[in-house]
C-alpha cells in the first residue's frame, strides 16, 4: 500500500529523514522508503533487504549496521535519500508524479547542493528514474555536477533474481582508492 501523509496546505514530511550534507564522500539513492522502512523509520529496514549486510561485505561499513543506526554513516562519510521523499511502497505502487520530474529536479537539485564524489542508486529502475530508460548498471558515463554516478543491483528481496554483489564491489574500490589517495 502506498500512503501519502499530508494535509491540504500543509508542508508534507519526509517518509524518512534526508540523510545528506556537504563533503560526504559517497551517497545512496533509491527510489522511496518501502513499507517496513517508513513503519521503522530506518533505511533498508525489511529483513531480508541485503543493503546493510553487502555494506559490510565489500568494505564500505567497518560491520553489520542495523537499519534504525544509519545516522552513524555520516561517520564514514556516507547520505542516504530517495527520490520519493513523500511516498512509499513497491515502485509499481508509487503514485506516478512521486518518481516524475519534479522528484527527479529536487534530487538533482539536493545532490549538486550536497556535491557528494559518488551517487549510487541502489537498483537500476531508480538510476533509470534520474538518468533516462536506457541507463545500464555500473559507473555513468556522465556526472551529475563533479559527483561520479553509478547505478547498482537492487538489495530488494524482490529483486533477488537480478542480485549480483560484483558492482557493489567495483563501487566500494572505487571510493576505497579515493579515501587512501585523498590529501
Amino acid at each position: 500500500m502506498t500512503t501519502r501523509l499530508s494535509k491540504p496546505g500543509m508542508a508534507r514530511p519526509h517518509i524518512l529523514p534526508e540523510h545528506l550534507r556537504p563533503g560526504l564522500t559517497l551517497v545512496f539513492c533509491g527510489t522511496a522508503a518501502g513499507r517496513q522502512s517508513a513503519l521503522q523509520k530506518a533505511y533498508y529496514a525489511h529483513p531480508q533487504n541485503k543493503f546493510w549486510r553487502t555494506l559490510a561485505a565489500v568494505g564500505l561499513t567497518p560491520r553489520r549496521f542495523a537499519p534504525e543506526e544509519f545516522p552513524l554513516l555520516w561517520d564514514l562519510g556516507i547520505g542516504l535519500t530517495d527520490i520519493a521523499k513523500f511516498a512509499y511502497g513497491m515502485d509499481h505502487q508509487l503514485p506516478r508524479h512521486s518518481l516524475g520530474p519534479k522528484a527527479v529536479a529536487g534530487l538533482r537539485a539536493r545532490i549538486l547542493k550536497v556535491a557528494p564524489r559518488h551517487l549510487a542508486f541502489t537498483s537500476l529502475a531508480a538510476g533509470r528514474a534520474v538518468l533516462g530508460r536506457k541507463a545500464v548498471p555500473g559507473e555513468q558515463p556522465e556526472k551529475l555536477g563533479g559527483t561520479r554516478v553509478w547505478i547498482l543491483p537492487s538489495p530488494s528481496p524482490l529483486a533477488d533474481n537480478h542480485w549480483d554483489i560484483a558492482p557493489w564491489r567495483v563501487l566500494a574500490k572505487a571510493v576505497s582508492k579515493e579515501k587512501s589517495s585523498a590529501p
